[in-house]
């Protein structure tokens, strides 16, 4: 995997700490600024509206810069609304960090995650979304504990500026990170350009793909490159370098300090993404990543009054269970990485089905501490497996609006991560018990199957319907797939009969 990765990551996971923190300081920061305790709470829906607003608004803001530019925008605003928190003695400020701040972090992941994909071959793809959401799942592990534990040393204030100060990182090597030139141009005149850009080399000679010199092979628009592969949808070209790097075939991408980060040029325009988002594969992953994102954090949220007083753990053992999720939440990210990008869809159907039977088992269970605490950890590796190859999914269901793809996935994401808790505390206020977040787990789990069976019949309905002449299915459906293979199946089939009738006349 590309070094840049792993920079983006670490910014990642500076924002994931963010995210998740305040569940250990709302009662510091309720008593420091003289506000109720619920009022202290508004600043976790705070950050999640903005996470759901700022996504998709973000990331077509994020379409009119170079992703590198984009990156530092978003990155530079995190850091400083984070740190004008740390020193804000006003809670209606702090509330407005919290909206800019969530809106950066959408914004940013959005951008990464176009990113992510841009600079690794498609075959690929899932690796490179479990590294960047490998710091999310770190943040569970390391960051909330630390800022819990910073919050109690020296204040809630502390963990603001902590936040802003482990960015700075990230940010100084975006800074340094070199950008890849357009296509069809150098950063050095004098120096030879990468084969495959559908430009001519150095010494004159025919570019790599074997088109002539200047022959305006089109690039940069989403159209065939040089060398037969798409620029800007996230399709590496040739041997899958980005263009204009110079990379070496082989991985698919730069693995060095010097590994670059894409050109505006290389992405589709806003429009063309736009147009990409209508697919219905698309549409479905996306309802089904909210679905499975609201079962974990219906739960995840409402974790510690079930372990304290359903499972019987005392107050002093929650942080280490919510690092248990968190290290599962770990192993699940890395898990699907390594296994998304070639089983995908016995991925999603066998972690579906356990990660439906274990919410079940788990509020059977939860009584016994020993029972709960494995189900934690199981669970917290099911999630994420699940949820981030749906990511995966979404964003190679997308190739042609990389950008937007990666905002509206973070979009639904946080929209689950929004309803799963206020679905969790209607059971709860319902006198319920604490269980019943577990139940109601399991029923959005189940609705995103009853989703898919849903969208996989009606596919099959509609490839059994006759298209009139003249008339196309929706792009990205089986529909459109088998269009497209009777169409190539007539054009071949005339063509034989063509050839045919030349050999007889001959």
């Amino acid at each position: 995997m590309p070094v840049v990765l792993y920079v983006l990551a670490s910014a990642v996971f500076a924002q994931g700490t963010s995210e998740f923190m305040l569940s250990g300081l709302v009662a510091d920061i309720a008593r420091d600024l003289a506000v109720p305790l619920s009022t202290a709470g508004l600043l976790t829906s705070a950050f999640a509206v903005g996470m759901v607003v700022g996504a998709p608004s973000m990331a077509v803001l994020g379409l009119r810069w170079p992703p590198r530019r984009a990156l530092l925008v978003f990155l530079c605003a995190f850091v400083l609304v984070h740190l004008l928190g740390a020193v804000t003695d006003s809670f209606a400020v702090l509330v407005a960090t919290r909206v800019v701040g969530a809106f950066a972090d959408a914004g940013f992941l959005a951008v990464a995650l176009a990113t992510a994909t841009a600079l690794v071959p498609p075959d690929r793809t899932a690796r490179a979304t479990s590294v960047l959401l490998g710091g999310v799942t770190l943040a569970c592990v390391a960051g909330v504990s630390a800022g819990a534990l910073l919050g109690r040393l020296w204040g809630w204030r502390s963990a603001f500026l902590a936040v802003a100060l482990v960015s700075l990182p990230a940010l100084l090597a975006l800074l340094r990170s070199p950008v890849a030139p357009a296509p069809g141009r150098t950063s050095d005149p004098g120096r030879s350009r990468a084969p495959g850009d559908g430009s001519p080399a150095g010494d004159g000679s025919p570019a790599g793909d074997g088109s002539p010199a200047g022959d305006g092979s089109p690039s940069g628009d989403g159209s065939d490159s040089g060398d037969g592969a798409p620029v800007g949808t996230g399709a590496p070209p040739g041997d899958g370098a980005p263009v204009g790097t110079g990379a070496p075939p082989g991985d698919g991408a730069p693995s060095g300090p010097g590994a670059v980060l894409p050109g505006r040029a290389e992405r589709p325009g806003a429009r063309r993404e736009f147009r990409a988002l209508r697919r219905p594969r698309l549409l479905v992953t996306l309802v089904l990543g909210a679905l499975v994102n609201g079962a974990t954090f219906c739960t995840f949220t409402y974790l510690a009054p079930l372990l304290t007083r359903t499972a019987g753990f005392g107050e002093d053992r929650v942080p280490l269970l919510l690092a248990l999720f968190g290290l599962g939440s770990f192993a699940g990210v890395t898990l699907a990485g390594r296994l998304a990008d070639t089983r995908p869809t016995p991925l999603l159907l066998g972690g579906g089905t356990a990660l439906l039977a274990g919410w079940a088992v788990f509020a059977l269970t939860a009584g016994n501490p020993v029972a709960a605490a494995v189900c934690v950890l199981v669970q917290g590796t099911l999630s994420f497996a699940v949820g981030s190859t749906l990511i995966a999914r979404s964003l190679s269901a997308a190739t042609e609006a990389p950008t937007l793809a990666g905002g509206f996935s973070t979009a639904a994401l946080n929209t689950g991560a929004a309803l799963g808790p206020w679905a969790g505390g209607l059971a709860l206020d319902a006198g319920l018990g604490y269980r019943a977040p577990l139940w109601v787990s399991a029923l959005l789990v189940t609705a995103a199957f009853a989703t898919a069976g849903t969208a996989v019949a009606l596919t099959r309905v509609r490839a059994r319907r006759p298209f009139r002449r003249g008339q196309r299915p929706a792009p990205g459906t089986a529909c459109d797939e088998g269009a497209d293979r009777e169409t190539r199946s007539a054009r071949e089939s005339g063509g034989a009969r063509k050839s045919g009738g030349a050999r007889e006349r001959a």
